[in-house]
């Protein structure tokens, strides 16, 4: 089983990656693709420590999922303000002595979500004048290359039984216009 982080962040413990020279074992459509073949590979046996895999050709993709309305901008105002009144609420509770701390964490919450609102409220009618709709945004890679290190690309290839890629022509020039 592998773990992966998927959120960009670092993992604990983990070594940044270390292409030091570019030596594709193969390259897949999809990142599945790409991970259950570092899975045969370390069923195999190979040590999959050299092993990296590497998407290219950066896609950022908007699936536009409707019209902001004033009532998603002002639901959403009201969660992010509950939020930082709990946070508030629990920070000026830290200071307070007695069962005063559970008022102090509600009223924060409500009162939180009142100015959550308003503000998501009027952010959303400044929203709708500019013609505002709500989209989930990704990066996705168009292709994902499995590389091995240190000269251990031929024993991967063998692993998994692939030929070697053949060899990639430079992208033409970008045109402007």
């Amino acid at each position: 089983m592998s773990v992966g982080n998927f959120s960009g962040g670092a993992v604990p413990g983990a070594e940044a990656p270390r292409v030091t020279s570019w030596n594709t074992v193969a390259s897949y459509a999809t990142y599945a693709e790409a991970h259950a073949a570092v899975d045969r590979l370390a069923t195999a046996g190979f040590p999959i420590e050299e092993i990296e895999i590497v998407g290219s050709d950066l896609r950022s993709v908007e699936r536009v999922t409707g019209r902001l309305s004033l009532a998603q901008a002002t639901a959403s105002g009201a969660g992010s303000g509950a939020w930082v009144g709990l946070f508030v609420g629990l920070i000026v509770g830290l200071f307070t002595v007695g069962p005063a701390w559970l008022g102090l964490i509600v009223g924060g919450i409500l009162i939180g979500a009142a100015f959550g609102m308003v503000l998501g409220l009027a952010f959303g009618i400044a929203a709708r004048r500019r013609g505002e709709y709500s989209a989930l945004r990704t990066v996705v890679a168009t292709r994902y290359d499995v590389i091995a290190l240190d000269g251990t690309a031929p024993a991967a290839r063998d692993a998994l039984g692939v030929a070697p890629p053949p060899p990639t022509a430079p992208p033409p020039p970008p045109v402007y216009s």
